[in-house]
């Protein structure tokens, strides 16, 4: 099998709209476990693929498209969210969350993205506060589906509820709650839960590993350079602090950020010479 940094470095080449979510997923999964068995996930991901092709070719209406969806990974395969073990890193493993049949939203999300891609059905996740979504779309239309909790349908009565939720009684909807995200957005939010439970447990230089390999696959999204610029430095990497730093003015070269990010490579550079 191909290196997994390689077919990442590979991805973060591609337009968005050719890349494979559940391709680069497994790829992180490599990373992640790389003791993991791959073999059955990439079995289980085309056998998806050759039912789903079976059973929606053809279908228009955005309902009886989440109905497939939901009869085929809720129903038969009972996809589900890990409500008791959710912290466990294996819920962001689609290596993992395909053996277990269960993990958290976005990486559920994952899953679900690829069948819809199996037989073209426009769809994306959607970047809700705090729980994760994904949206099937058709003609200005679009059907909100919550996959940790068997893809039950998102109305905005329901999506009330779940802000309610996440944000405390107060909280409404509002404009920008149901952001769409491309399947890139997708796969960072994915990796960014292993990032911050690495450094919630105070693994620097793992939550920096993550954030380099994220790069990878989106190498000019420039808050990711900021971000392993601030974490090497904090393992006292100066020299590479100051490349991730120059790389974030490269993108980013005006501003309040980028006029801090030039008084901080002043002090570095300042303890190398």
């Amino acid at each position: 099998m191909s290196d997994p940094r390689s077919a990442l470095d590979a991805i973060g080449q591609i337009p968005d709209v050719e890349l494979d979510i559940a391709e680069a997923a497994l790829q992180f999964a490599r990373i992640d476990e790389p003791d993991a068995d791959q073999v059955p996930a990439r079995a289980h991901l085309s056998e998806l693929v050759r039912e789903m092709v079976g059973m929606g070719r053809g279908i228009v209406d955005l309902e009886a498209r989440a109905s497939v969806l939901t009869r085929l990974l809720a129903g038969r395969y009972g996809y589900h969210g890990d409500e008791h073990t959710y912290d466990d890193f294996a819920n962001a493993n689609i290596i993992r969350v395909i053996e277990r049949r269960q993990g958290m939203p976005v990486a559920l999300g994952v899953i679900w993205l690829h069948a819809c891609r199996a037989v073209g059905w426009p769809a994306h996740g959607v970047d809700f506060p705090g729980h994760f979504l994904i949206a099937l779309s058709a003609k200005g239309s679009q059907v909100v589906l919550d996959v940790f909790n068997g893809g039950i349908e998102m109305a905005a009565r329901e999506l009330r509820a779940l802000i309610k939720v996440v944000e405390g009684d107060k909280a409404e909807l509002r404009p920008g709650v149901l952001q769409p995200m491309n399947a890139r957005g997708v796969l960072l939010r994915l990796q960014n839960n292993i990032k911050s439970r690495r450094l919630q447990a105070g693994d620097v230089a793992g939550g920096l590993a993550c954030v380099t390999d994220m790069l990878r696959i989106a190498p000019d999204h420039a808050t990711l350079w900021r971000e392993a610029a601030v974490l090497h430095q904090s393992l006292d990497q100066v020299a590479a602090a100051v490349r991730c730093y120059d790389h974030f003015l490269i993108l980013v070269p005006e501003g309040d950020a980028a006029s801090q990010a030039r008084a901080t490579i002043a002090g570095l550079r300042s303890r190398l010479n």
